[in-house]
């Protein structure tokens, strides 16, 4: 493995933030904006983000009708003709993990011994070059007609801010999108074909031209209005971090498709310019209620677990974040990769400065009269950091810091579902985790679930009403089915029996695959 490579300095002019920004509490930032009701907008919903709104989890893109925004499309009683993408065929591209390692139970029980160790590899190397081709040159490979009504979930998987400005479907070309640590090597080779086309491919001017999510959702507001869009952006511009345990501060060309491949965390000043262009864009849309949610912290995520114990008594920070299946005792700083405290604290601060700007341009908006609003993502996970907070009682909180009340129906589960890395036993019974997906960074459906209520509670606020699927109104807080949503969450309802505390299945097959990287090559 090795970590030899030089560490990047921090730049400069960055702010390293000792405490943690306050999230924001009121979605409307306290400034009353008056909306004209008028007629039910033909768009009730359109959705524009990344991964986390198209709905990836282990590590593909393949349950989309339990994204989140299709969540909230079924409690608005429009779920049938909420218009998605579908991935259907070898649990969706470019690599379900949850697919494979249930197919390798299937074959192999739910403990590997030594002597099935290279049967099981060459299994699972059978199992890829089949969905590879699947998906490369087999029925997969199609993507639907140029000619179509757009997508009202226009989330696409690992976009970030400039992707969404300018990126189309007939330029995602994986040749355009190759960042140092991040996007290297795919699964599949078609894979950013496959995800735009079947997302976006409709989206095209009259004279074929090929259109970004946000020219898309302009297209939409003209053919009718949009009721409310939920703009999810900005993830990209840091999660590559996490990913590759390297840090690259954006420099020269960030904002060009082919050169921000180089880097993976931008400079606020950069973030910044770019998210004045997707504002000015997301106005154009012109949208009756506009939610933008912010950034989630890229280092609360399991795929960067963290080891050595807290920097010092009360830290948020540990002292390395590594692999999740490295053992503690076992980690070595001078062969295996990793981030150090103050490279993660670096990456927060940074976070934190996105997240003053999005809210910035909320509240410059509500001000000439807009009813765009805020849904603080970053807030509620940091208020869920099983690691970072909760199981800390030496962490010196910050003074707004409260355990998020997560559904009564989730909260019962046993053990109850929290941000560690997802592990389960023989007995198909869940030991830690039940929030993140087994790629250590997308959500399980039960937490898409969480996700898409409290997106429901600011369009709420925002005055949106929602139905019942016979058209009849529905009265006061609307909630998500959990019992219906955590039945068909399968990590949560049919817990896989190889996937101990240890996590040596994940580990043995991403030292011998690589997984991570090649998977994270078309993931983030």
């Amino acid at each position: 493995m090795g970590n030899a490579q030089a560490r990047e300095p921090v730049p400069d002019d960055v702010n390293i933030r000792r405490t943690p920004r306050e999230p924001v509490d009121r979605s409307d930032l306290g400034i009353e904006v008056h909306v004209d009701p008028g007629d039910m907008p033909a768009n009730r919903l359109v959705a524009i983000g990344d991964s986390l709104t198209h709905g990836f989890q282990s590590g593909a893109i393949y349950n989309t009708d339990l994204s989140y925004p299709a969540l909230i499309a079924r409690a608005l009683g429009i779920y049938d003709s909420f218009r998605f993408p579908r991935y259907p065929g070898f649990g969706g591209v470019p690599f379900n993990i949850e697919f494979m390692v249930r197919d390798l139970e299937l074959k192999f029980g739910a403990k590997l011994s030594a002597f099935e160790l290279p049967f099981a590899l060459f299994h699972a190397r059978n199992y890829l070059s089949k969905a590879e081709e699947h998906w490369d040159s087999g029925a997969g490979s199609a993507v639907p007609a140029e000619r179509g009504p757009i997508n009202h979930n226009l989330g696409i998987y690992g976009w970030d801010l400039r992707d969404a400005l300018e990126r189309t479907a007939d330029t995602a070309e994986e040749g355009l999108k190759t960042p140092d640590g991040h996007h290297i090597v795919p699964l599949i080779k078609n894979a950013e074909r496959i995800s735009a086309g079947r997302a976006i491919g409709t989206a095209r001017r009259e004279n074929g031209e090929a259109m970004t999510p946000l020219q898309a959702a302009q297209t939409l507001a003209a053919e009718g209005g949009i009721e409310t869009l939920i703009v999810f952006l900005g993830a990209n511009n840091a999660l590559g971090s996490v990913i590759g345990l390297q840090v690259h501060w954006s420099g020269d060309g960030y904002d060009d498709l082919r050169e921000k491949g180089r880097y993976n965390v931008w400079h606020p000043a950069h973030f910044e310019a770019e998210w004045a262009l997707v504002a000015q864009q997301v106005e154009a849309v012109g949208a009756r209620h506009t939610i933008f949610g912010t950034v989630p912290h890229v280092t609360i995520a399991p795929i960067a677990r963290g080891v050595g114990g807290k920097v010092e008594p009360g830290s948020r920070y540990f002292t390395y974040y590594t692999r999740p299946w490295i053992d503690e005792h076992d980690f070595n700083p001078a062969d295996d990769e990793h981030l150090t405290a103050d490279e993660a604290r670096a990456i927060d601060s940074v976070i934190d400065d996105y997240n003053e700007t999005i809210v910035a341009s909320v509240k410059a908006a509500r001000e000439r009269g807009l009813d765009w609003r805020v849904l603080d993502v970053a807030g509620i996970l940091d208020r869920l950091a099983k690691r970072r907070y909760i199981e800390d009682p030496t962490v010196r909180l910050p003074t707004w810091w409260t355990q998020f009340p997560l559904p009564p129906e989730v909260a019962a589960l046993e053990p109850q579902p929290d941000t560690r890395f997802f592990s389960s036993g023989p007995a198909a019974t869940r030991n830690a985790g039940g929030l993140i997906a087994l790629d250590g960074i997308h959500p399980t459906t039960i937490a898409y679930g969480v996700l898409a209520e409290e997106f429901i509670r600011v369009m709420q606020e925002a005055g949106v009403q929602f139905f019942r699927q016979d058209g009849t109104p529905r009265e006061g807080r609307v909630r998500m089915d959990w019992d219906w949503l955590i039945g068909v969450d399968s990590l949560i309802s049919q817990p896989p029996r190889s996937l101990g505390p240890d996590l040596n299945l994940v580990g043995w097959f991403d030292e011998r695959i690589d997984i991570v990287k090649r998977l994270w090559t078309c993931a983030a």
